[in-house]
This record gives structure tokens, C-alpha cells and sequence, in this order.
């Protein structure tokens, strides 16, 4: 829900930043990277040198196949699938295997894989996940929660990129798919504007305002200060429900009419106020609401 407030009053974002750790907390257990939980053990040495005999060659005693060169031949496996099928020969726990193959070399990741997805629900929830959750997955550091939501901005600038200059309207889908990709798995409302060209191009995509679990507040005066700092003729609001429903509240509805309101005059146009959620989304103007 998108809390109403009177034009003119001071905008005050709410921002949250990580710290990053010192050169202290590397020598300390607790802090250490979770990749050294996973390092492949050394072979053990011998007066002459290595080890010899069948272990160093990845075999047990009675010569059957080792557990590392087990998961050493799915890798291999999991890789040729899909240089020759692509995503589509894989299910979601195998493609967020084959990328933790990256992020946590030399073991078994097939059971962090299962388990983000046990935890989060989804391939895109699991990367739309808050870094403090990710690593509450056993198996999961900060380093590679870390990499995760470097994969998801990848994706979603890639996306971004699909409207960048082009005209919006007559790519509305893929408006809708950058902006889910953006915001249907945050876990703080977020008020975003898509500020457009006279060709009804993208100039610029915002987050204007982010908030609690159930609200934000949005000022109509910063909105339309910012689009004609931009020289935008028109705007698209989207804002995200964490609940999951994109219904539309009363107070979404209120606001998105003193937007309107407050652009006209300047002759700025709304076009729709999208709702994102994670069963969907909601547009005012195809539910005339407004």
C-alpha cells in the first residue's frame, strides 16, 4: 500500500547498505568465506612425497570411484547438457547447480542448489532473496549470497537494457517482465517511476521511494519535479506488494489520481499504474481505476 502525502514536504528515502568486512574479520572463524568450508582437501603426504596408489587417482581401496570423482564427472555431465540444450534441458535446482559449480568449487553443490530453492520457493526468488536470507541456507556465505544478487542485476540490466530508447507502449510485455525481474520478490515495497520521451521512449527508470513490508511514501511534487528535470512528456508508476497480491489498494488509488492531478497542468501524462506481485500484477488503467 502506497501511503498518500501532501505535496511539497522533504523526501526522505530510506537507504540500507552492507558493510564490508575488515582485514580482521578474515583471520576470524565466524567471518571466515564460506568457500574454505568447501576446499577440496590436499592428498596426504608421504616421507617420499604425495600420496600414491589408488586414492590419489580419485579411486577407494577396493577400486571403486571416489566421491570427488563423482561429482567431478556430473559436473561434466551437467555442463555438456546444456551446451547442447541449453536452460531448457535442465530443471531450475541444476541450473542454480551449474552456477554455484563457480561460486563453490570442488564439491557437491547439488544440496545447496535444492535447498535455496526448498527455502525461497523459485529459481527467481532465490536470486530476488535479500543477501541476510541467502546466507541463512547452510552452505551459503556472504561471498556467494553475495554473487547471486550479482547474477540478478545482470539480469535485470540485460532487461533494462531491451527498453532503453525503444517505445514503451508498444513493448508492454516486456515492460511488465523488467519490472517483475525488478521488484516482484522484494521484501520492501518499492515505488518506482518509468519516466518517457515525447515518443514515449525510456529516458530513465527510478526507485523514487522504498519503504516497509506495506507501505511507502510517495510525494506527487518530487514525482513531477524529477520527470521535468528529465524533459519527460509522460510517466508509467509502478510500485511492488510484497504480500505477493497485486491488488490494488485504495490508498494506490487515491495517490496514483493527486499524480495525475498534479502532472496534467505541467503537461506530463500518466499513462497506468503498474502493481507487481509475485502472482502477478495489476494495471489501474485496464481495471479503470483511472
Amino acid at each position: 500500500m502506497i501511503s498518500r502525502r501532501r505535496p511539497g514536504l522533504n523526501n526522505e528515502g530510506l537507504n540500507e547498505g552492507l558493510s564490508d568486512q575488515g582485514p580482521d574479520d578474515m583471520h576470524d572463524p565466524v567471518h571466515q568465506d564460506e568457500r574454505s568450508f568447501f576446499a577440496e582437501t590436499r592428498p596426504a603426504k608421504t616421507g617420499s612425497g604425495t600420496q600414491r596408489g589408488p586414492q590419489a587417482a580419485g579411486l577407494k581401496s577396493d577400486g571403486s570411484q571416489s566421491q570427488d570423482e563423482h561429482y567431478h564427472g556430473h559436473r561434466d555431465r551437467l555442463r555438456q547438457r546444456f551446451r547442447e540444450g541449453g536452460d531448457r534441458a535442465l530443471a531450475d535446482y541444476e541450473l542454480l547447480e551449474l552456477l554455484l559449480f563457480r561460486l563453490i568449487p570442488r564439491r557437491d553443490t547439488k544440496p545447496i542448489a535444492k535447498a535455496l530453492l526448498a527455502r525461497f520457493g523459485s529459481l527467481p526468488e532465490v536470486l530476488g532473496a535479500p543477501v541476510q536470507l541467502l546466507t541463512e541456507v547452510k552452505g551459503v556465505g556472504d561471498s556467494v549470497a553475495t554473487d547471486l544478487k550479482l547474477v540478478a542485476s545482470i539480469a535485470h540490466r540485460m532487461l533494462k537494457g531491451e527498453l532503453k530508447g525503444r517505445k514503451v507502449l508498444a513493448s508492454w510485455s516486456s515492460v511488465i517482465e523488467y519490472c517483475r525481474a525488478a521488484m516482484a520478490f522484494e521484501t520492501r515495497e518499492q515505488f518506482r517511476v518509468l519516466f518517457l520521451d515525447k515518443k514515449n521512449a525510456l529516458i530513465a527508470d527510478e526507485v523514487q521511494q522504498t519503504g516497509t513490508v506495506d507501505h511507502t511514501p510517495v510525494y506527487p511534487r518530487e514525482v513531477v519535479k524529477r520527470a521535468l528535470e528529465l524533459s519527460a512528456t509522460a510517466i508509467i508508476l509502478v510500485h511492488n506488494h510484497p504480500s505477493g497480491d497485486p491488488t490494488p489498494s485504495r490508498a494506490d488509488i487515491e495517490m496514483t489520481k493527486l499524480i495525475i492531478e498534479t502532472a496534467r497542468p505541467l503537461g506530463i501524462t500518466v499513462h497506468d499504474h503498474i502493481i507487481i506481485g509475485r502472482d502477478g500484477h495489476a494495471s489501474l488503467k485496464g481495471m479503470k481505476l483511472v
